[in-house]
């Protein structure tokens, strides 16, 4: 298997490219801001055809490049349906504007084609296998993708801004609530192989075994304690 992935823009939101191998199709995993250099750079350097654009939350540091993305290659897009309003109206997600400069600089609406996410749905893109878990507390909206482990490849997991190294996604934005962050980690996190690798939106690789032992916040979610703490803010 080939994951190429890249962090994006003013957030250094991870963008990710995921193929069987190098030569075929791939699914593109949040195209965020300022990616779709980075995309067309990793589609001709692995010689990758994109199928689809699969995002694990609305906000803009995640979606600003998906109507270029699918409109250049003629590929769908897959969102939760509870955040898909946030493709066309960025500034509401955020509870603020994010600015005119920066808003100059985005293509902002839907793609031509929008196909919703649902929680345990299973989907077959690129002769791929993704899981799909609906996690909210970032977002209302917010899923996770899994593949799973094969002969030669552990077990992969997009965790988005769900999880990530050390850390959790923040919930202080519009839809964002901790406890529904809280029992997310504990429902879709939790029950997962410490051998599973871990490619959240925002920073470095990790696996569930290394947060299960380090990351405060999953550690008291195991022991039920659940201190509801603001999480730090990293991402939008």
């Amino acid at each position: 298997m080939l994951i190429a992935g890249f962090p994006a823009g003013a957030w250094g939101t991870n963008c990710y490219l995921v193929a069987p191998a190098a030569g075929e199709e791939c699914v593109i995993i949040d195209p965020g801001h300022q990616a779709t250099e980075g995309v067309e750079e990793a589609l001709k350097k692995h010689r990758l055809k994109p199928v689809a654009v699969v995002l694990t939350h609305g906000h803009i540091d995640h979606v600003a490049s998906v109507v270029p993305v699918c409109g250049a290659h003629d590929v769908p897009a897959w969102i939760h349906p509870e955040d898909r309003y946030m493709m066309s109206d960025p500034e509401k997600a955020l509870g603020r504007s994010i600015g005119m400069p920066l808003m100059g600089e985005l293509t902002v609406g839907e793609p031509d084609d929008v196909k919703e996410l649902t929680d345990g749905a299973a989907l077959s893109l690129a002769g791929l296998d993704f899981s799909v878990s609906h996690a909210p507390g970032h977002t209302k909206g917010s899923v996770t993708f899994k593949m799973p482990e094969s002969a030669d490849v552990p077990s992969v997991f997009f965790s988005g801004d769900l999880l990530f190294a050390g850390s959790i996604g923040r919930t202080d934005l519009p839809g964002g609530d901790m406890d529904e962050m809280l029992e997310s980690l504990a429902r879709v996190c939790l029950p997962l192989d410490d051998s599973t690798v871990v490619l959240s939106g925002h920073g470095p690789q990790t696996t569930i075994g290394r947060e299960r032992a380090t990351n405060p916040y999953l550690r008291e979610v195991a022991a039920g304690q659940g201190s509801g703490r603001p999480a730090p803010r990293r991402g939008m």
